[in-house]
């Protein structure tokens, strides 16, 4: 299959007809991980069930929601490689960017939004929300308004700590060795570096993204079986780093292992439920908070413009 960019809209629910009245219902918007794909990371192999469009499983319980996912080139090096800040911050400009034009287009740019994310995939959520945080500035403002939509993040399998460099430098190794073929990996010296690298810039880019915890609900979930890296049965991201015990946080494991957690074969499947009530429990509680929200941001940046044109004049 040829490789999926951007956005893609899954499923999109109806909304009630009312004059003058915003759009309240979330969009979900799903992101893969390492070597992944928009569609396939969400979808049983064998069944190819694709629980997130799939009638009769999340849009059945999600009537109203908008369900999307974003595609972008995933590749160990472009997550991983010598280049991996600079990628990673392309890949989390663009996300933010296709947010918001799509949004604009759909005349629903203060709808909330719930982020799920499988693996890596959560590194490109997390910077993303921080660069759209940033954008206060006249000309970009625009691009603050993800940061203030977005409600909600379920992480799957994310590595979000590391006791060390060498720590997470180990996770992206076993990143690698599950997802990606060795016929397509570098020499080893070449790998190293890219491991090396790659863990310094998820440790930063962890970071950055703490102080902004607050303004989110975060649910983090852990694998909860091995995975087969070849050589050995190992955890690809270990429960005290895809599921840090933090305030105001939930937590939950799947049982599965980290390839197979984002994929669920029917309403009964192990996790599904779980996964679907966050979905649901979000979805409801999202409208008030993210409008209140819009509010005080509206008010900020209307002050910070004012600041600006009265410094102008002095």
């Amino acid at each position: 299959m040829a490789e999926t960019v951007g956005l893609t809209e899954l499923f999109r629910g109806e909304d009630p007809i009312v004059p003058n009245s915003p759009l309240t219902h979330p969009s979900i918007v799903a992101v893969h991980g390492l070597n992944g794909h928009p569609s396939k990371t969400w979808t049983t192999p064998k069944t190819n069930k694709f629980w997130l469009s799939d009638a009769d499983l999340l849009p059945s319980s999600l009537k109203r929601a908008r369900i999307l996912t974003f595609g972008y080139n995933a590749s160990v090096t472009a997550l991983l490689g010598k280049t991996s800040s600079d990628r990673i911050l392309q890949h989390a400009h663009t996300l933010v960017a296709e947010l918001v034009a799509d949004r604009e287009l759909e005349d629903a740019v203060q709808r909330p939004i719930i982020f799920i994310c499988h693996s890596l995939g959560g590194i490109i959520v997390k910077r993303a929300l921080a660069y759209s945080a940033s954008r206060t500035s006249k000309l970009v403002q625009h691009l603050h308004s993800i940061f203030v939509s977005t409600y909600a993040i379920l992480f799957l399998g994310t590595p979000h700590n590391g006791s060390n460099r060498a720590g997470l430098a180990s996770i992206g190794r076993r990143m690698i060795d599950t997802f990606v073929p060795s016929k397509v990996l570098d020499t080893d010296g070449q790998l190293l570096d890219a491991l090396l690298e790659g863990s310094e810039v998820l440790q930063n880019i962890t970071d950055m993204f703490a102080p902004l915890m607050k303004n989110f609900r975060i649910y983090f979930f852990w694998e909860q079986k091995k995975t087969d890296l070849g050589t050995t049965l190992a955890y690809v991201v270990e429960e005290n780093s895809a599921a840090p015990i933090l305030d105001d946080t939930e937590r939950a494991g799947l049982p599965y292992g980290h390839r197979d957690m984002c994929k669920f074969e029917n309403r009964n499947s192990p996790g599904y439920r779980l996964v679907t009530a966050a979905l649901m429990r979000y979805s409801k509680d999202a409208p008030g908070t993210v409008s209140m929200r819009w509010v005080h941001a509206t008010e900020m940046l209307k002050t910070k413009r004012m600041n600006e044109a009265a410094e102008l004049v002095q």
